[in-house]
């Protein structure tokens, strides 16, 4: 299974993400500069964190436009795994790949911590090694993390099972609306979430409940392209 990590001008998780892949599942992985246009060959593309350009204008904003991005519009109609990572998260809501805006976190700081998430769905190709319901435990890291979308908006994701990840109740770190941490599209192969997975994939780290994340997407690939699921 091939795995590309987007990088674009201020990009800072995007060797956390390829340690993760090389190191948690043993796959190809690949750093993907912005200015490519052409990810055919990748069978998931990750969208890392950081502040791409700066976070000019608003984050996600100008990243939205780099060359890559057409590209990575074709790969999520083709059904090519995506997951968009923090400014990942945002870069996909910027592109129209996943519904809903990011605002300041409502306490107007950067909030850098451990968090807890609940798992909503798990019947994604990102999610499925979890129970539903489980709580986890993944680091989140941002400034522009509230996820703010239209009531009609938020009725659609709740009908469509589209909210993958909420914050456990009560401890929301930064105001999103429904308490959203991660979203995905209505096909279910493009994910977006603010917690970083990448950061959690070993107990040395403080949590390794990221780590079935990427395992998750590994088992899906190869139930689908009828591979055996080795370990």
């Amino acid at each position: 299974m091939n795995f590309a990590v987007l990088v674009f001008p201020g990009s800072n998780c995007d060797i956390d993400c390829y340690k993760a892949v090389e190191e948690t599942i043993q796959q190809p992985v690949e750093y993907v500069w912005h200015t490519e246009t052409d990810l055919s060959k990748y069978d998931c593309i990750i969208v890392p964190g950081g502040f791409s350009y700066g976070d000019y204008l608003r984050t996600g904003a100008i990243a939205r436009f780099a060359p890559v991005m057409t590209a990575l519009v074709q790969a999520a109609e083709k059904g090519t795994y995506i997951i968009g990572i923090c400014n990942g998260f945002q870069i996909l809501l910027e592109s129209g790949l996943l519904p809903g805006a990011m605002l300041r976190n409502n306490s107007l700081k950067f909030r850098c911590h451990a968090a807890m998430l609940q798992v909503d769905n798990n019947e994604n190709p990102f999610t499925k090694e979890y129970n539903k319901g489980e709580l986890v435990n993944i680091p989140i890291a941002h400034g522009e993390g509230n996820y703010y979308c239209d009531d009609a908006t938020l009725a659609e994701l709740q009908a469509n099972n589209q909210i993958v990840f909420r914050y456990e109740a009560g401890n929301n770190p930064n105001g999103s609306v429904d308490d959203i941490a991660g979203i995905c599209n209505k096909a279910g192969n493009v994910l977006g979430m603010m917690p970083h997975p990448e950061r959690a994939v070993k107990e040395l780290l403080g949590s390794a409940d990221g780590k079935r994340m990427f395992t998750s997407i590994l088992s899906t690939w190869r139930e689908q392209h009828g591979a055996a699921v080795n370990g």
